[in-house]
C-alpha cells in the first residue's frame, strides 16, 4: 500500500487523510458510493452502476488510471477522487486537459477539492509538455449551479464559465405534429447500420462547439453501454444516406431509483445539407410518441444554450422545459 501513496504539498492537515493511486477493480464499489453521495448533494440525479463504470474504464483514451487518478482516503474509507484525461478539438485546433473531482458531502470544503485540483493540473502540465506547442492548450473540468462553493473555487482558481449547458424535459402530455419533408423517410435501423448512424452523427456534430473527433475506443464504449438502443432510434434517410437522427434510450436505472418513467430524445442531429427543413424536428416528435406507446410519461435531453442552430428554442417550442444547469469551465494551461 505504501507504493501507491500519494505526497500532494498543498494537502489540508487532516487526522487520517491520505492520498493514493487507483487499486483497479477492488476500487470500483468505493467509486459509485462517492458518486452516488456527489450525485444526491449535487441534484445531478444520476444512476451509476458498477457495470456502466468497468465498461467506462475499460474504453478510456488518454487517460491510464493507474498514472493519471487519486483517491482521498480518511482513516482508510475513499471519500474522494479525481482523473485527468486530454484530448483536441477540431476547429479550433485546441488541445483539451480536462479533470474532475468527486467527494462526498461530509469533506467538502476543507480544502481536500483545492489540493486534489493542484494535483491534477500538475498531472496535466507534464502531459502537455509532450504535446505540440503551436496551439492553445486549455484545462477543463465541470460543475453545475447547485455547487456554488466549489464554482467559487473554480473561479479563485483563475476558471471561468466556457459555456453552459441545460437538461430539460417534457410531459408525454399534448404532443405536438411535424411532418418529413418529401422525400425524406424514417426506417428501423438494422444491426449492421448502427455505425453508420453513429458517423452520421458525429459529421452533424463537427462544427458544434468542442467537438473533438471520436475515437474508435468511444464508439465501443457505446456499443456495450446501457445507453445504446438502436431499436429505440428515429432515424431519417434520403434514399441510402443518414442525414437525420434522434438516438434514443430508456435508462431503467434512473427510472428505478428515481420513480420515474423517462425516456431520452439525446444526440439529436442533422447533417448540414439537410438543416432548416423540419427533419429534426419530427424526429423528435416521432419519438415522443413512440417513448409514450412504451409507457413514458416524460422524455428529456440536454442542450448547449448558445447552440448556433437554434436548437434551444426548438426544443423550447415543442414543450420542454429547463431542468438544471451545467457549467463548462476552463481556463488557459
Amino acid at each position: 500500500m505504501q507504493d501507491n501513496i500519494i505526497i500532494l504539498e498543498n494537502a489540508p492537515n487532516i487526522t487520517g487523510l491520505i492520498f493514493r493511486h487507483f487499486l483497479g477493480e477492488a476500487d470500483y464499489p468505493a467509486m459509485i458510493k462517492i458518486l452516488d453521495a456527489a450525485s444526491a448533494a449535487d441534484q445531478e440525479d444520476e444512476a451509476h452502476t458498477e457495470e456502466n463504470l468497468r465498461r467506462e474504464y475499460k474504453h478510456l483514451t488518454n487517460s491510464d488510471p493507474y498514472q493519471d487518478m487519486v483517491f482521498a482516503e480518511i482513516d482508510g474509507e475513499p471519500i474522494a477522487y479525481a482523473r485527468v484525461e486530454w484530448w483536441q478539438e477540431e476547429d479550433p485546433n485546441d488541445l483539451v486537459y480536462g479533470h474532475f473531482v468527486n467527494i462526498v458531502p461530509d469533506w467538502r470544503d476543507q480544502g481536500i477539492e483545492l489540493a486534489i485540483i493542484r494535483w491534477c493540473e500538475t498531472r496535466l502540465r507534464r502531459i502537455a509538455e509532450e504535446h505540440p506547442k503551436d496551439r492553445a492548450h486549455v484545462y477543463q473540468t465541470y460543475s453545475n449551479e447547485f455547487k456554488p462553493t466549489f464554482n467559487d473555487l473554480l473561479e479563485s482558481l483563475h476558471y471561468q464559465p466556457a459555456r453552459y449547458f441545460i437538461e430539460m424535459s417534457r410531459p408525454l402530455e399534448d404532443i405536438p405534429q411535424a411532418n418529413l419533408p418529401e422525400g425524406i423517410a424514417v426506417r428501423p435501423v438494422g444491426k449492421d447500420q448502427a455505425r453508420q448512424v453513429w458517423d452520421a452523427s458525429n459529421d452533424a456534430f463537427r462544427d458544434h462547439w468542442g467537438y473533438s473527433e471520436p475515437k474508435e475506443e468511444h464508439y465501443r464504449s457505446y456499443l456495450e453501454s446501457k445507453y445504446f438502443q438502436p431499436e429505440l432510434w428515429q432515424v431519417a434517410w434520403d434514399g441510402d444516406e443518414v442525414v437525420s437522427s434522434v438516438m434514443n434510450y430508456i435508462d431503467h436505472d434512473y427510472n428505478e431509483k428515481f420513480n420515474r418513467k423517462r425516456g431520452w430524445t439525446e444526440n439529436i442531429s442533422t447533417r448540414k445539407a439537410w438543416r432548416r427543413r423540419g427533419i429534426a424536428k419530427a424526429l423528435i416528435v416521432q419519438s415522443m410518441h413512440m417513448h409514450k406507446a412504451l409507457g413514458m410519461t416524460s422524455v428529456g435531453l440536454g442542450v448547449d444554450t448558445k447552440n448556433p442552430l437554434g436548437a434551444l428554442k426548438l426544443y423550447q417550442d415543442l414543450g420542454y422545459q429547463e431542468e438544471k444547469t451545467w457549467i463548462t469551465f476552463r481556463k488557459p494551461l
